[in-house]
């Protein structure tokens, strides 16, 4: 199988700048040449065009950046439509979580597929509930129809990308008030961190990949770093306590790689700037490896 590494610099979800810096902190962490050493061909396909923040104009305090993110959504499906489409697997650096906004589209694309979203916030809010505009918070419910309708359209599609009931959250320990409506009334598997210390990982990843894995062509995984305790990853830009530990995060995507049904990824919300040598970004490439098959030991 060949990966697709497809970077999106963007800084225009958030409110804190650096993240644009992610996909080449990333890179920088040997991620081609790990991918090839488990035996891949990997092609590099640059960064997908991002507008800097300097040339964009917020017109809406509620949708913040919202005519820059539309083009650059439009062009990151298109660019992982047409990696799936070719039989490849899209690997999407990022970058803040409005990325996916366009990566899980794309991957979407003709097809059917379910969502695991590892991450500290679920991203499930609208313009009504948004405390703060930023559209990174915004990215789940938007491609399950909730939102903003340009947004949510992209182009003229009038279906939500993914059925919400397709949809599970792991590792959630930052919610909105609004936001948690929204799921509820969305019907979103949402399997927090009190979900994780009751049952653990395995019982919890188990969950999820049932969830969002009947009558569905792949799973796709978002991974936003801030999944992560900030003791472990440090270089996030919204950092939040008692997170997960490096080993239950290679070990969730461990067990989606075991699936066989992962037909996509993206790692996003890495920020070298708040980071401590690049630990967080070394993290990203090895949660990658993980979830494309890599194990400590294949022996019995």
């Amino acid at each position: 199988m060949q990966i697709d590494i497809i970077g999106v610099p963007i800084d225009l979800g958030a409110d804190r700048r650096g993240v644009d810096m992610g996909p080449s902190a990333i890179r920088y962490s040997h991620l081609q040449q790990k991918l090839q050493d488990l035996g891949y061909t990997v092609q590099d396909d640059g960064n997908v065009e991002v507008p800097i923040a300097e040339t964009c104009k917020i017109t809406n305090p509620k949708l913040k950046y919202l005519d820059c993110i539309i083009p650059m959504s439009r062009r990151v499906a298109g660019a992982v439509a047409t990696s799936v489409q070719a039989g490849h697997f899209p690997l999407v650096l990022g970058g803040d979580h409005s990325l996916s906004i366009g990566s899980v589209r794309g991957a979407a694309r003709n097809r059917k597929i379910g969502v695991i979203w590892i991450d500290a916030h679920a991203d499930f809010n609208t313009a009504e509930t948004t405390p703060s505009g930023n559209i990174h918070g915004m990215s789940l419910a938007i491609l399950a129809g909730l939102g903003d309708k340009s947004l949510v359209q992209l182009w003229d599609e009038a279906l939500p990308v993914i059925d919400p009931k397709k949809i599970a959250v792991i590792g959630a320990r930052d919610l909105d008030s609004g936001e948690k409506a929204n799921l509820k009334k969305a019907g979103a598997m949402v399997m927090g961190m009190e979900q994780i210390d009751r049952y653990g990982m395995v019982t919890v990843v188990q969950k999820a990949i049932e969830h969002v894995s009947h009558d569905v062509d792949g799973i796709y995984l978002s991974l936003d770093l801030d999944a992560l305790d900030p003791q472990h990853a440090p270089g996030v830009g919204t950092p939040v306590p008692a997170g997960l530990t490096q080993r239950e995060v290679h070990l969730a995507c461990e067990l989606i790689a075991e699936t066989g049904k992962l037909i996509g990824m993206d790692v996003v919300e890495v920020n070298p700037i708040l980071d401590v040598q690049n630990q967080t970004a070394k993290l990203a490439v090895e949660f990658a490896l993980s979830a494309l098959g890599r194990r400590i030991w294949d022996g019995q």
